[in-house]
């Protein structure tokens, strides 16, 4: 889940993020704290929690050897950190390390603007590259075997539901096969009044896309020369989204506020039993609670396999930093995604962990013993579509963005909308073949 940091926090952030990276480094420059230790700049974003967490474990990080320091900036959001991201390199001030979507990652390893993590991991005989879940590890591999970025943590959008709505209902969770199965459901729990509302989609094009992945959906067609948005699998389920939201009005989107405000609204209305359910990050799980809720994996459309997105968020190492500042990177990377350190993550923030032996981590077996919806995300993951790449650099996932607004605020039919998208997004695709 892509979530806002409360608002306190991002008046801080800004402040952090102006007077972050005075001064301009070369890659051959190595900047020192006043004790002495190798600075590293880090910069991230996150919820409240998330920040809070990641914060933690840079200082156990800092703590735990004499030789680096990592200093961190935080940013509003993902897409801030790579925009500001994008002025540091050029001003020659960037940090020397981020995190970053996956897509972000590699627009700059495209531009040689982040390093390749192929010598320190071939280098590294403790390196355990197996252990990493390759849903994720390898959105951090381009096609000529280049190690751009290591994932942090994954991410999935799962389904929570409010236990007492489902059962004043009679609905059985495990009923729930299909979207269509959740839109009966849905209907059964909206009241005549639209007061209580059956279920509500995330706003954005990321709930969509996970259902047409759903219904055998591709992005682009098999040679990659031709964007599939318009086909018929991305439009029954869009107009289907559609008419949930808009004809049978058992649906419904949040939108706008600032940052994350409709994120937070959308899960106060279940957990203030205003809705049935709501579909979400992984990462919400510790903004919930689960005396009220409970955790489902997202199911397939129609009679196809559930088969929704997996997102790692990714550290990557910025190219112009020195020789030095990079070997602390890259033992900060290995520090954070080492399994002790994923589930202390995975257990205080919902996100899921990239290394498959944290499920051997005593504290964590007993949390999800404890708590079973920590797993549900793992699970989906297991069987999820890595993230999409968008070969233009973000203008396909721009049109489809465009596309959900009109389907889902605007009542445009989705036939309508994604013919819009598919030709906004086949110029761009053919601009950058030609």
């Amino acid at each position: 889940m892509k979530k806002r940091l409360l608002a306190a926090l991002l008046g801080m952030t800004m402040v952090a993020g102006l007077l972050a990276g005075c001064g301009s480094k070369g890659s051959d420059e190595v900047t020192k704290t006043a004790d002495g230790k190798i600075q590293i700049d880090f910069w991230y974003s996150g919820g409240k929690t998330a920040v809070t967490v990641f914060q933690d474990i840079v200082d156990d990080f800092n703590a735990s050897q004499d030789k680096y320091e990592i200093v961190t900036t935080t940013q509003a959001d993902y897409t801030e950190t790579y925009e500001k991201l994008q002025a540091g390199i050029a001003g020659k001030n960037a940090p020397d390390m981020a995190l970053l979507d996956t897509d972000k990652s590699r627009n700059l390893s495209e531009k040689n603007l982040v390093s390749d993590l192929s010598g320190f991991i071939d280098g590294d005989s403790d390196f355990q590259k197996d252990d990493y879940l390759s849903v994720f590890y390898d959105q951090g591999v381009d096609e000529n075997g280049k190690v751009f970025a290591l994932p942090a943590y994954g991410t999935t959008q799962v389904f929570y539901y409010n236990i007492a709505a489902f059962e004043n209902a009679g609905i059985d969770p495990e009923s729930i096969k299909t979207w269509q199965d959740l839109a009966e459901a849905a209907k059964a729990m909206t009241s005549e009044d639209g007061s209580f509302i059956g279920w509500e989609p995330m706003w954005g094009s990321a709930n969509l896309v996970d259902a047409a992945l759903s219904n055998g959906a591709s992005l682009l067609s098999e040679d990659g020369k031709t964007v599939m948005i318009n086909s018929q699998e991305w439009v029954e389920v869009w107009e289907s989204f559609r008419q949930w939201i808009h004809d049978d009005k058992i649906m419904k989107v949040n939108s706008g506020g600032q940052g994350w405000e409709y994120w937070y609204t959308t899960i106060d209305d279940v957990l203030q039993n205003k809705a049935g359910g709501y579909t979400g990050s992984s990462g919400d799980q510790a903004d919930l609670d689960f005396s009220i809720v409970a955790a489902m994996e997202q199911p397939g459309f129609n009679d196809n396999p559930s088969a929704p997105t997996a997102d790692a968020l990714q550290l990557v190492m910025l190219e112009n930093s020195s020789d030095e500042e990079k070997e602390g990177v890259y033992e900060f990377m290995k520090y954070f995604t080492s399994p002790e350190n994923q589930a202390e993550w995975s257990m205080a923030t919902g996100y899921v962990a990239v290394r498959q032996s944290t499920l051997e981590v005593e504290e964590f077996k007993e949390y999800t013993e404890e708590n079973p919806q920590a797993l549900v995300p793992i699970s989906q993951a297991s069987h999820g579509t890595p993230a999409l790449i968008d070969p233009t650099g973000g203008k396909i996932f721009d049109a489809l963005s465009i596309a959900a607004d009109k389907v889902e605020l605007e009542n445009v039919p989705a036939q309508e909308a994604l013919d819009e998208a598919q030709k906004t997004a086949q110029e761009a695709l053919d601009s950058i073949s030609e």
